[in-house]
């Protein structure tokens, strides 16, 4: 049998755990919204050097089309992108406060 002072301690561990993996996948959040940003930011700068390029206005218009339309779906993948890993970090984050401390399959 367990003495109350271990259960507490049991919890004060299980809580730092949890504490320690929502700090990693912060960071790791942070990380990838600077990457994806970086990302965008070098579409956005090849897309303009693309468009002063052009020899008239048909093709400027042409070569923006086809950025929106990329950056729009770009958009779409990175927001799911950041959207699983904050899926992924809550599970990882309350792992620790199941009895036995595992993360349950996906």
């Amino acid at each position: 049998m367990m003495a109350d002072g271990d259960t507490g301690n049991g919890a004060a561990d299980a809580m730092r755990a949890s504490g320690q993996k929502m700090a990693e996948g912060s960071a790791t959040l942070g990380l990838k919204i600077i990457e994806q940003a970086e990302r965008n930011s070098h579409q956005a700068f090849e897309a303009m050097r693309e468009a002063a390029k052009a020899t008239d206005l048909s093709e400027v218009m042409r070569i923006q089309g086809e950025f929106l339309r990329e950056q729009g779906q770009r958009s779409m993948d990175q927001a799911r992108e950041i959207g699983e890993l904050i899926m992924r970090f809550g599970r990882d984050a309350v792992s620790p406060l199941r009895p036995g401390g595992e993360t349950k399959p996906d």
